[in-house]
């Protein structure tokens, strides 16, 4: 990463937060403990140059910069790097809801690309939204935009959520 993205990122690295850690605090605390540095965000956001810019209970919004290390053979941005930007966003707001002692894990998704991304576009937005959260179940839908507010691509999500020991290893 630049020194700018990693300004840009305030001071987020990454690495795997500790699952006892999770369990204790529970999603929300955690989410925030990502944005302002206090735990570590996933690495793929680093290798797709994109960062946690919001955290709210049932709201996140992530901010990145596709460029052509994330391009497909004819030059556009390569859906996955979409695709990755988006189950995170939609999967991350989930995880806000996530209390002490529950896990989660992402069932489906499926997303909707609106137009091309190219890699001059300079920064995107990507909010996801939890839409419902019950006891075992939690849906969330998210959007990517431009600067200018265009959408790009908008998708669902389906969670499992679960007691957080089935995941400890």
């Amino acid at each position: 990463m630049t020194d700018d993205t990693n300004q840009r990122a305030n001071g987020q690295f990454t690495g795997v937060v500790p699952l006892d850690l999770v369990a204790r605090e529970g999603g929300l605390s955690v989410m925030k403990g990502i944005l302002e540095g206090r735990l570590p965000g996933a690495a793929m956001a680093r290798t797709l140059n994109f960062w946690l810019t919001k955290v709210e209970e049932g709201l996140i919004v992530f901010t990145g910069t596709p460029g052509v290390d994330h391009l497909n053979p004819l030059g556009t941005v390569h859906g996955g790097w979409a695709a990755t930007i988006m189950d995170s966003a939609l999967a991350c707001a989930v995880m806000t809801m996530i209390k002490p002692g529950e896990g989660y894990t992402t069932v489906e998704f499926k997303l909707n690309l609106t137009r091309p991304i190219l890699p001059d576009m300079g920064e995107l937005a990507c909010e996801g939204r939890v839409v419902h959260r019950g006891k075992t179940i939690a849906t969330s839908e998210a959007y990517l935009r431009d600067s200018s507010g265009k959408l790009l691509a908008h998708g669902t999500e389906t969670c499992a959520i679960f007691p957080i020991d089935k995941l400890m290893r």
